[in-house]
Order: structure tokens, then C-alpha cells, then sequence
């Protein structure tokens, strides 16, 4: 499968943000894309660096706005998409979710965010009830698409329940970056983290791992930090956790990389974790914490 990626800047300028988007999705396919990834929360700024009730204005609903936009590009393009949109369900209740857009232009289904972070500049618990549908892929004519958001990636059971289900690979679209007051050797350990959990993702599931991350700096409105600056490094990671494509820290950037979706099955033969799995014994990861 040739999976196109596009790692973005954005402006506060929602319409230009999302002309850009349609363009860049476009030069995608023109590099033979049959599946574009976006990334999270993708037509505007990251608002969730302060808690501003104002910035629910722009939660839409699903379907809705952009699911109408680019599901009319999808059918243009005959490719399937994954959006990022705070979606508006009801007065009051709102979610970061996922949406992938089929071919022909239809909702194939969504992805609720489940874990919400609350952290200095990513005050997501404001915004954001969490995701209420699963661990469910989603599927399309590309495959069963394991769809998860940004701070999922850090759980290693999210990740084993949509493989169990049956995902063919797990997408990550994603917003985070680095506080300018983290000295150079603090920047690359969390990066390093970041995407070394994610590699094992890959490895313990047998599954390759798309993550798309937005790129450069947004200033925080508050003036309380110095704002975010987004490190990119979008990457695809194939079954064996083998980097097959990584994308730079500081620039824009759209490519298409061609995944092997037969190779999961030969590594699952050769690294049957999932018959070695010790399911009699695993009771434990219902509970919060094991108290002695």
C-alpha cells in the first residue's frame, strides 16, 4: 500500500490552513497515494495550550463542514483519508476524534480519542470528554485501519486491542512538540521515547505503525511559556520495527511511502507473540495498580 503523509504548519488562518491541506493531499496522490494521513486536529492552531471556553466555537460535527470538504476530495481523488476534528456532539460534550473517509467520498468510520491528556500548554481535559466507541478499526478498501490519536500512542494496550481485533496497521495522527525551556539533551530523550514506544508497537503486534505529526512553532496565546514547538518527525515503522520513512524536525513535507502489507503475516510466523500470549495470567491490567 503507498500511504501519503502530510506534515504541516499552521496559521491561525483555518481557511488557508485547510486550502493548503487540500493541496498537499492532492500532491500525495499524484505520487500514487491510495491512503493520506492527516494530522491531529489539522485545520487550525493547537488552541489547547490555555482554556479558553471561546475556542469551542470552531468544534464542528461529524458528519459536518470538513467531513463534506474533503469527502467530496476523496471521491475527486478515489483515495481514502484519515481527518483529526474536535468534534461538537452535543451542547457541551465534545471529542477529539478521528474520521476516515472512504473512496467514495463516505464516512467509514471514527475513533474517539480515549486517553486525554492535561499537562503545562496541552489542556486537553478542558476540551475533550474521552473517546466512548473502543478499540475498534475501522474498515475501508485499503484495510482494516487501526485508527488511534496523538497521546494513545503512549499505551501499549491500546495498540494490542486493535491488533487483536484485527487491524492491519495502527495510525497516529498527531500534535506535540517541545517547550522551549527543555535543555537539547531533554528534547531528544522525549523524542527518542516517542518514537521508540511507538517502534514497539509495531514489534509486539507484528503490524506496521504510521504516525503523522504537524511541524513548527505556535505561540502560546496566554504569554505563560514560550509556546509549542513541533518536532515533526513523522515516521512509518514497519512490522519488525523497521524505519521505513522519517521525516525531518523543522519542515513541511509530503510524502508517499510504500508499506508491505503481506510481510505481517511472515513475521507473525516468525514471531508468534500472539500464540505465546499469557491470557491465563493477564488479569492484572484491569486494575489501576496492583497494591501488595
Amino acid at each position: 500500500m503507498k500511504v501519503g503523509m502530510v506534515q504541516q504548519s499552521n496559521t491561525a488562518d483555518i481557511a488557508s490552513n485547510i486550502e493548503k491541506l487540500q493541496k498537499n493531499i492532492r500532491l500525495a496522490v499524484s505520487q500514487g497515494a491510495e491512503l493520506v494521513v492527516l494530522q491531529e486536529l489539522h485545520n487550525g492552531l493547537y488552541f489547547c495550550q490555555t482554556e479558553n471556553t471561546e475556542c469551542f466555537d470552531m468544534a464542528e460535527p461529524v458528519p459536518g463542514p470538513s467531513t463534506e470538504l474533503f469527502g467530496k476530495l476523496a471521491k475527486e481523488l478515489g483515495v481514502v483519508i484519515v481527518l483529526s476534528l474536535f468534534e461538537r456532539r452535543a451542547p457541551g460534550l465534545y471529542h477529539n476524534t478521528a474520521v476516515v473517509l472512504e473512496k467514495d467520498g463516505s464516512i467509514a468510520g471514527k475513533y474517539r480519542k480515549m486517553h486525554i491528556p492535561d499537562d503545562p500548554a496541552y489542556y486537553e481535559k478542558f476540551y475533550f470528554t474521552p473517546g466512548d466507541l473502543g478499540f475498534e478499526p475501522i474498515n475501508t478498501s485499503v484495510g482494516r485501519l487501526g485508527v488511534l490519536v496523538c497521546w494513545d500512542q503512549w499505551y501499549p494496550e491500546a495498540a494490542r486491542l486493535m491488533a487483536l481485533r484485527g487491524a492491519d496497521m495502527l495510525i497516529y495522527p498527531t500534535a506535540i512538540g517541545w517547550e522551549s525551556s527543555d535543555t537539547a539533551a531533554e528534547k531528544q530523550r522525549q523524542l527518542g521515547a516517542w518514537v521508540t514506544v511507538q517502534r514497539g508497537h509495531a514489534v509486539a503486534n507484528g503490524i506496521p505503525v504510521v504516525t503523522v505529526n504537524r511541524v513548527g512553532h505556535e505561540a502560546d496565546p496566554s504569554g505563560q511559556t514560550n509556546g509549542i514547538q513541533f518536532w515533526g518527525n513523522s515516521f512509518v515503522a514497519g512490522p519488525q520495527g523497521e524505519l521505513l520513512a522519517e521525516f525531518g524536525n523543522s519542515e513541511e513535507e509530503v510524502r508517499v511511502v510504500e508499506i508491505d502489507m503481506q510481510r505481517s503475516e511472515t513475521v507473525r510466523r516468525w514471531w508468534p507473540f500472539f500464540r505465546d500470549r499469557r491470557i491465563d495470567a493477564f488479569e492484572g491490567l484491569t486494575s489501576r495498580f496492583l497494591d501488595k
